[in-house]
């Protein structure tokens, strides 16, 4: 636009665009959870997010072609601080433990743990009271957080963990962001056996961001809990469900690699009702693997997963997706796909309710506008 708005004008824009925005989310979630008219929706949403951008750019002082930001990321990272984590005692640190016991509860300021090279046996939680803190490690020797929790497991009260608690490393806090960091499970998997989750990493703050990680494991590897969240150049690997949740999640050039050794599924999303904001898209990645994949199982009725942009190896099965053998689910998830190549996106074979999305379906989700990342995401 060729002027800024003024203040009140830009008050009233902003609410009539809520006001439209609570029109459009009723009627497209009214219909049953209809894909149409879901997709519908977030054509809109993406439209007018454009058309925002525009009118707010120029609008935070300091930050040239930015649009309204997260003001309290923007002060914290203003005033980020480093500390050094290295086990042969020449950091601040020797654990990552300690150096996160070190961050005052309610943080305000970016805590930055240069975690160095090597083998780290811990199990680590960020707790919800400590926010913006950030794991980087060494491109060329990314350390490894290890363990082999499994939901079987006893915990200190003499119950087992389960998944939740199985967690090598668990996040609770908001604007988390790993780079150059290995999150491992080694807990191994037997076909059959129950009680085998062992997660990896569990992300329940939201804006959090991940670069250059690796998530190894076998059932469950990376639980994408809740929240917004940003994955890029991660190579994950798993047999079953290895990425599973009901964030609201973009997987931008990620290594899908499948250990299954039966016929199991990449992704386990779960979305319980239409109205739950969440769903994973994965944009220029890659799925290979030994083990024979579905893209996605139906953990919850309205389970949303779109893969854009993707190469698919011979791993995924012909029929694509699954239902988890509920039938009354397929009018209800939404499993789309666009523009993918390689043996495994063949669509000949695919399941009736997959969706072969356009260039305008498509849209909403091959950026980070998908997850709100223009207001939040930093660079690593």
């Amino acid at each position: 636009m060729s002027s800024i708005l003024s203040h009140t004008q830009f008050f009233l824009f902003l609410l009539s665009l809520c006001i439209c925005n609570i029109s459009l989310a009723s009627s497209a979630l009214s219909d049953d959870g209809g894909f149409s008219r879901w997709v519908s929706w977030n054509v809109e949403n993406y439209h007018r997010e454009t058309w925002l951008n525009a009118v707010s750019t120029a609008r935070a002082p300091g930050i040239p072609g930015k649009k309204l930001v997260d003001w309290k990321l923007w002060k914290a990272d203003m005033n980020k601080v480093r500390k050094t984590v290295s086990q042969d005692g020449t950091g601040d640190y020797r654990t990552i433990s300690e150096a996160l016991n070190s961050i005052p509860v309610f943080n305000t300021r970016r805590v930055i743990l240069v975690i160095k090279p090597g083998v780290y046996r811990e199990k680590i939680n960020v707790p919800r009271n400590v926010p913006f803190v950030t794991f980087l490690g060494d491109s060329t020797s990314p350390p490894t957080i290890t363990g082999n929790d499994t939901a079987s497991v006893t915990g200190r009260g003499g119950t087992p963990l389960k998944t939740f608690q199985s967690a090598t490393v668990a996040v609770d806090a908001n604007y988390f962001i790993a780079v150059n960091i290995k999150f491992e499970n080694t807990a191994p998997h037997e076909v059959g056996s129950i009680g085998e989750q062992a997660v990896a990493l569990r992300i329940s703050g939201t804006k959090a961001a991940f670069y250059n990680c690796s998530f190894i494991g076998n059932q469950d590897t990376l639980y994408d809990h809740k929240g917004l969240h940003y994955f890029n150049n991660c190579f994950i690997q798993g047999s079953v469900d290895f990425i599973f949740g009901y964030g609201r999640s973009l997987y931008e050039n990620c290594y899908l690699n499948s250990v299954a050794k039966k016929v199991a599924s990449l992704t386990a999303q779960k979305r319980t009702n239409a109205s739950l904001a969440s769903g994973f898209s994965f944009k220029n990645s890659t799925i290979t693997g030994s083990g024979l994949i579905y893209l996605g199982r139906a953990w919850g009725d309205y389970s949303r997963v779109i893969f854009s942009y993707t190469f698919m190896d011979r791993v995924v099965v012909p029929q694509g997706w699954s239902d988890w053998g509920d039938p009354k689910r397929d009018a209800r998830i939404y499993y789309g796909e666009y523009k993918c190549s390689g043996p495994g996106a063949n669509t000949t074979g695919r399941v009736s309710w997959a969706r072969m999305l356009t260039d305008e379906e498509a849209k909403p989700f091959l950026g980070t506008y998908y997850i709100e990342g223009d207001t939040w995401l930093l660079s690593p």
